[in-house]
């Protein structure tokens, strides 16, 4: 029996968004790891105020990326700059459409000097093995998905466990014995526990301090119990799933935007590569705004803030169409709106306390003018005491303290009109930076 592919889904759905609709879609949160361990409050609190431990080690795909021309391929689909990348240091890998659309990042490091691992959904490890494939590279791969769909079951490959909050680095010397060697962000230092070989990677996931620890599964169970053992004095947390997913919005980086893959005629073929049983045929849209046309959903790396990690000194697929959107006045902004928390009482129920809430739904901003933006992801950040949401809005509304509206609920989808009067709730809004924490706005981001 044939696998259906993703234009095969298409092709029976009728178009991309017919597929992909889902109104009242669940949000997707971390596969296997408990979804609180003290309760998602403390585990928000804990990398603000204390120490935190989040395991990242099965929810993210692996693709081992290896042979001669590694680096080439991963340069001619990427917009990064491959000039100075050093062995042991990671970037945030930026792979866009001809039309300049992001395919959806992923995490690359350097492992060798023609090795790279490229984490996280696998949109971007699809784009680069597809292209490799088909232009004949000398390159080979080995994935390891998350354990969510690991055939046959089994463990990881890998182990991830992150240290985080202004805790963390008096942990990370109680454990080791000693402060590691001063390493700068996105760089790696190689460390050893009682015989055991890994690395620490400086990194953060809501701008505050920590390092990523990244080595063989065989050491993992060790090397958490350490952790563990040492940060118990230091009343050290354990992050479950519901709070893990939260510290995007305050650090200003959009999980999975919508590929831009599923319009262009020249990426057919791409498209009846691609399983539909993939992420880019099952990752569902829903929410107040809704289009019959995907591309109203795809977005330019420059709206994701990614302007920095363009590097147009090396020509690569899609560059000609990101020369142009760098001088588009009309990019929509990425900034933070905090929901009023009356209005979120009122809407999303729960009385005085309307408890943990997290969506990835795409709900419409609106001003008097009408729609003014849309909300990529939305979540209770317990600190501030409201909902706050990544949200892409016109430049003339980016300016912080900008009042605006969000339309919460869900839009039926096909067969109804993107603008029709639903009688969904609205809740006020006012605009602040993105990313909204001070420390991942100033000191997290010159580090980078």
């Amino acid at each position: 029996m044939t696998t259906p592919s993703l234009q095969d889904g298409i092709d029976k759905a009728g178009s991309p968004v017919g597929l992909l609709w889902q109104p009242g879609a669940e949000p997707w949160t971390p596969e296997v790891v408990d979804r609180e361990f003290a309760g998602w409050r403390v585990e928000q609190r804990a990398w603000h105020e204390g120490v935190a431990l989040l395991d990242l080690s099965h929810h993210m795909f692996d693709l081992w990326i290896e042979g001669p021309d590694a680096t080439r391929v991963l340069a001619e689909y990427g917009a990064n700059n491959f000039e100075r990348f050093a062995v042991g240091q990671a970037k945030q890998y930026v792979p866009v459409t001809r039309q300049g659309h992001i395919v959806t990042d992923g995490i690359l490091s350097r492992e060798g000097e023609n090795a790279y691992l490229l984490s996280g959904i696998p949109a971007a490890q699809h784009w680069v093995q597809y292209h490799a494939e088909k232009g004949g590279y000398d390159v080979s791969f080995f994935t390891d998905p998350s354990s969510a769909f690991r055939p046959g079951g089994g463990d990881p490959k890998l182990f991830r466990y992150q240290i985080q909050g202004p805790g963390a680095l008096e942990l990370i010397g109680k454990v080791f014995g000693s402060a590691i060697p001063e390493t700068k962000f996105f760089h790696s230092t190689p460390v050893t526990l009682e015989g055991r070989a890994f690395k620490a990677l400086r990194h953060g996931m809501a701008g505050q301090a920590g390092y990523e620890f990244i080595g063989p599964w065989e050491h993992a169970a060790a090397v958490h119990e350490a952790f563990l053992a040492a940060g118990a004095p230091l009343g050290l947390v354990q992050v479950g799933a519901l709070a893990y997913a939260t510290p995007s919005v305050e650090s200003g980086w959009v999980p999975s935007p919508v590929p831009g893959i599923y319009s262009d005629p020249g990426l057919a073929e791409y498209r009846a590569w691609l399983p539909l049983f993939g992420i880019e045929g099952k990752r569902p849209l829903n929410g107040s705004f809704f289009s019959e046309d995907i591309e109203d959903y795809y977005v330019s790396p420059f709206e994701l803030g990614y302007g920095k990690m363009i590097h147009f000194g090396h020509d690569f697929h899609g560059r000609d169409a990101l020369l142009k959107a760098k001088e588009d006045p009309g990019l929509r902004k990425k900034v933070t709106l905090v929901l009023d928390p009356d209005d979120v009482r009122r809407v999303i129920g729960g009385g005085e306390d309307p408890g943990f809430h997290l969506s990835y739904a795409r709900h419409r901003v609106e001003s008097s003018t009408g729609l003014v933006g849309v909300t990529m992801q939305a979540a209770t950040i317990d600190p501030v005491g409201t909902v706050l949401a990544q949200t892409l809005v016109a430049p003339s509304h980016a300016r912080p303290g900008t009042e605006v509206a969000v339309v919460w609920g869900e839009h039926p989808g096909p067969g109804t009109a993107p603008d029709a009067d639903l009688g969904l709730p609205r809740i006020r809004a006012t605009v602040q930076p993105s990313p909204f924490d001070r420390h991942a706005r100033t000191e997290y981001r010159r580090d980078a």
